[in-house]
């Protein structure tokens, strides 16, 4: 098995500690223990005390009961056995792939996205078939061309909802459209759901597992719940065989999760609208003040995301996005990921779920640099 490196990530290892503007996050700022206890009303001291009685065995093996009962509830028609937890959304994404991916088959992906997405299944042999969304119709696919990608081999097609890196939102419209090829070929949908619920307005996000019998969620207790250093996720599926396959690999890996990551992600998730609370109101700010400074700034332009915490900012001087990105780290200390990470070019992602303050900051300096091309 041979696999590409990991663009997006060898970057983030490489230059994250570096940054003085920190405008590369993708999580919604990050919440402490102390923090957390205050959003869920607790008594800490108590609360505390209940946590250093637990014996540090191996968890709960399938997942902390109390931790996937909650997690059900973000979903309409979802039951806990249903539900299994996993290292991250990173390691649920590879656990479903793996699961379920032969050489054989094809995989139909939609990028831009999280590089393991469309770079797992092609290191097991299988063939991927790409379709590029395109910046002139907001990120959104067209149904016509995915169609024309989707064969009898296919067996999963897969995609990110909140997209990452653009910030679109797929409709349920185009949800059900999607559904609508799987259901022809009898494929799986695999959808990284792990912004899911950031939106910028109040409307409801669906999830493919509440269309689409066949259709498989990731998520994770990362960017939405602010809470990366659980490292927690999970899969989630109606469909009894896919979740039968996946526990099969997941003896192989993982056996359980830590049981002090999965207590705290139980009172975060019985808490969720607290959370959910503080952190549509940062996002929603943020996003205003980003959008501010786009429509100011000449060189640059975007896509205005609908969800999530990261967009594009595209530019119109002639520089790789990796130099971009090398200049502004090495000499200025301001962090984005480059574009050429996500396979797009003379594009930029930003993440602008961070303090207030520090995006305010980063921006300014941003701009700074901007002013020679001027």
């Amino acid at each position: 098995m041979n696999i590409k490196p990991f663009k997006v990530e060898m970057w983030m290892n490489e230059h994250e500690d570096k940054a003085i503007y920190n405008t590369g996050e993708t999580c919604v700022d990050s919440i402490s223990i102390n923090d957390l206890f205050e959003l869920a009303g607790l008594d800490k001291e108590k609360t505390l005390n209940d946590l250093l009685k637990k014996r540090l065995t191996y968890g709960h093996i399938f997942g902390n009961p109390t931790f996937k009962q909650r997690i059900t509830k973000l979903y309409q028609n979802i039951t806990p056995n249903q539900v299994v937890t996993t290292h991250g959304a990173i390691g649920a994404n590879h656990l479903v792939l793996y699961s379920l991916v032969n050489p054989q088959d094809e995989v139909v992906a939609i990028l831009p996205t999280y590089q393991q997405l469309y770079s797992i299944p092609e290191s097991f042999g299988a063939t991927v078939k790409m379709y590029a969304l395109k910046k002139e119709n907001n990120f959104l696919p067209d149904l016509a061309e995915v169609k024309k990608l989707v064969s009898d081999k296919t067996k999963v097609i897969v995609i990110n909802n909140p997209n990452n890196p653009s910030g679109a939102l797929m409709s349920a419209d185009i949800l059900n459209g999607i559904v609508a090829l799987a259901k022809e070929v009898d494929a799986y949908i695999l959808c990284d759901e792990t912004y899911r619920g950031l939106t910028q307005t109040d409307e409801v996000s669906p999830s493919i597992v509440d269309l689409y019998e066949k259709g498989i969620s990731t998520s994770s207790m990362s960017k939405v719940w602010s809470l990366a250093g659980l490292r927690l996720g999970w899969i989630a599926t109606r469909d009894s065989a896919a979740m039968d396959t996946c526990l099969i690999h997941r003896d192989h890996n993982t056996i359980s999760c830590g049981l002090l990551d999965e207590e705290l992600a139980a009172i975060a998730l019985t808490h969720q609208t607290e959370i959910m609370a503080r952190n549509l109101t940062l996002v929603r700010k943020n996003l205003q003040i980003l959008d501010t400074w786009v429509q100011n700034e000449p060189h640059i332009h975007y896509v205005k995301p609908q969800a999530g915490t990261i967009t594009l900012l595209y530019y119109d001087f002639d520089m790789t996005s990796y130099d971009l990105c090398l200049d502004l780290i090495d000499n200025h200390g301001i962090l984005f990921t480059p574009g050429e990470c996500f396979e797009f070019e003379k594009c930029v992602r930003i993440g602008y779920a961070c303090k207030t303050d520090d995006l305010k900051t980063g921006l300014a300096k941003f701009s700074e640099y901007l002013r020679q091309f001027d």
